[in-house]
């Protein structure tokens, strides 16, 4: 059975939602979770979560298939679930706030869809404090009230700073350092611009590489006294000083790599002045070792195995884990040594997919068929302790998993699945 209610969006215009009527609240207090868990390493500082789970998969709290079409993962803040979506009747990308029950709160249309294939909003919003910043496929960057759905401000970033980009659009979810947030347009201009988070004016924009955004989501370290924005676009990987948009360095992806103008779109790894980044299409990973000041890199090994197509990877006790890509509808799953590339293994089960881990344990998410995985991370095998399969949805499997407070969040285009994996409620 479920409930039909009504709410409004940000336009005070009316829209329906559905839910079940046995829904639970979920516990959505605490901290702030954006894209790929912690710091965007894809591991979650969760504990007394389940080592198993019982047959048909762990307890479902609530779900809705109230959702626009999309690939991006959940946000959480302010007490608040945040998530994109495609506005195909107004070819625009919206931002959707939800309870704690999954009930649609409001709806704000905030820039323009990608109007190639696969046009599916793939941003995952960044919360940050009372406000919201997310970009469209399009390359437009806004910043939206947390509490309410109010546009704050609106910039055509990628039009206004002639950005590039391949040909499925834009997927990057900012990061947001002090006043400033940080999008990368790409193309002859720059290659990353800041902006003021309150204002949306420039502050600084880097030199550009002449290349193509690509899909990545950038993460930001500590490292030689600075504060370092790296990222990946079609060809480079590249550090930038946020302090004053200096390109410190970047390194071209080697031709034992073969990366092109593909789906590059996962987020690199760090450790220890050490930065790991992959493509799928047969075209491998690779490992860059900065330089003691941070001024220069070099690269360190390739690796032909864990090519990642878009499910991104994690680093656990010295190895990285992910699934690779065998072809478009399927792949392998993998582990390889951090330190210099050596294939531990490579085991198929159901197909590719993402990746996140936490209390000791890997989650996944095949793409074909939405099966759920718990992995023991075990660098001699696949270790799959438990598995079930999400029952909603429709479309591919790609959006990434979200672990908050002992929930785990699954979507599947228009639905989101919420699954209660602690400890503490088990029988």
């Amino acid at each position: 059975m479920a409930l039909l209610f009504a709410c409004k969006n940000a336009n005070n215009t009316e829209q329906s939602s559905t839910l079940q009527t046995n829904s639970i609240p979920v516990d959505l207090s605490g901290k702030n979770v954006g894209w790929r868990e912690d710091n965007r390493t894809g591991v979650s500082s969760e504990t007394g979560l389940l080592k198993s789970w019982p047959e048909g998969g762990p307890a479902l709290v609530w779900s809705t298939t109230e959702l626009s079409d999309g690939y991006s993962s959940v946000a959480i803040g302010n007490n608040t679930i945040y998530i994109t979506g495609y506005d195909k009747q107004n070819d625009n990308d919206v931002l959707i706030a939800l309870d704690n029950l999954g009930k649609i709160l409001w709806q704000t249309s905030y820039g323009r869809s990608w109007n190639g294939s696969n046009p599916e909003t793939r941003c995952t919003p960044t919360v940050d404090s009372n406000r919201v910043y997310v970009t469209s496929g399009l390359g437009d960057v806004a910043c939206v009230d947390a509490n309410s759905g109010k546009m704050l401000w609106q910039s055509k970033a990628s039009e206004t700073y002639q950005g590039t980009c391949g040909n499925w659009g834009i997927s990057e979810s900012i990061i947001v350092f002090g006043d400033q947030i940080y999008y990368s347009p790409g193309g002859p201009q720059t290659m990353t611009i800041a902006l003021n988070k309150f204002t949306g004016d420039l502050i600084w924009k880097s030199p550009s590489l002449n290349d193509k955004a690509a899909y990545v989501s950038p993460i930001l370290i500590d490292y030689a006294g600075k504060k370092i924005l790296v990222n990946v676009s079609l060809a480079h990987v590249y550090a930038i000083d946020v302090s004053n948009g200096e390109m410190l360095w970047s390194v071209a992806i080697p031709s034992e790599a073969k990366w092109g103008d593909h789906i590059v779109c996962v987020t690199p790894l760090y450790k220890d002045g050490m930065i790991y980044a992959t493509e799928g299409y047969n075209s491998g990973g690779l490992m860059v070792k900065m330089a003691d000041d941070g001024n220069n890199a070099q690269l360190v090994w390739t690796d032909q195995v864990l090519d990642v197509h878009h499910g991104g990877v994690v680093l656990i006790d010295g190895y990285i884990y992910g699934s690779n890509w065998t072809s478009n509808g399927n792949g392998d799953w993998c582990c390889i040594d951090w330190k210099t590339g050596k294939t531990m293994y490579e085991q198929h089960w159901e197909n590719k997919g993402s990746i996140i881990a936490a209390d000791g344990m890997l989650y996944i998410y095949e793409e074909k068929s939405g099966n759920v995985g718990l992995v023991k991370p075990d660098p001699s095998k696949f270790d799959l302790v438990s598995s079930f399969k999400v029952p909603l949805g429709s479309g591919p499997y790609w959006a990434h998993p979200v672990i908050h407070n002992g929930y785990l969040y699954l979507r599947h285009g228009k639905a989101l699945m919420v699954y209660d994996i602690r400890t503490t409620t088990q029988g």
